[in-house]
């Protein structure tokens, strides 16, 4: 149980020297990675079913060839994309806010300083470098989460194209 006291004394004091910018970053990576894990999960286990759906409701038709068909067939995968691209928009917004949050934490850690400058006159090196670990962890906490939710955007950006294109390709027009 010592490690796990360890590592909390160590999140801990990591927390307190980003100041309170670093938790907003800290909740906006959960929310991130939470929205993350739910895309990752729905193509692993719930996409199969609503792709099998759409093409039984497409098959199920008897014919395929009309205006009304093609129509039902672009309803059928506007549907499906609404699905796949489901929290796709909002993880890409969490993603650029990361960095903007690490960007406010460097502005008010500067600030930070700028006023233990102006009360002691420049004189308190070790007040100021409390400001200045308020001014850089954020920004680096900023940029790895930001980091982070690129290489998974991306990762989900491709397998909802592939699954996308998928269907389409499993939605034939031909008898």
């Amino acid at each position: 149980m010592y490690w796990f006291d360890s590592a909390y004394e160590a999140v801990a004091r990591f927390m307190y020297m980003g100041g309170d910018v670093l938790w907003l970053i800290a909740i906006l990576l959960f929310v991130m990675w939470t929205l993350i894990f739910e895309r990752v999960w729905y193509f692993k286990s719930g996409w199969r079913s609503d792709a099998g759906k759409a093409i039984s409701a497409w098959e199920s038709r008897a014919e395929r060839q009309s205006w009304s068909a093609r129509q039902v067939r672009e309803m059928l995968i506007s549907q499906a994309r609404m699905q796949i691209h489901q929290h796709l928009p909002l993880i890409k917004t969490l993603v650029a806010l990361c960095p903007l949050m690490g960007l406010l934490g460097t502005v008010t850690g500067m600030i930070e300083v700028f006023n233990i400058m102006a009360v002691t006159g420049g004189g308190d090196a070790k007040s100021m470098a409390g400001g200045v670990s308020r001014a850089t962890i954020p920004t680096m906490a900023g940029m790895v989460a930001a980091i982070s939710g690129v290489f998974a955007i991306s990762y989900l950006t491709r397998v909802a194209q592939r699954e996308s294109e998928f269907l389409e390709d499993n939605l034939t027009t031909d008898h």
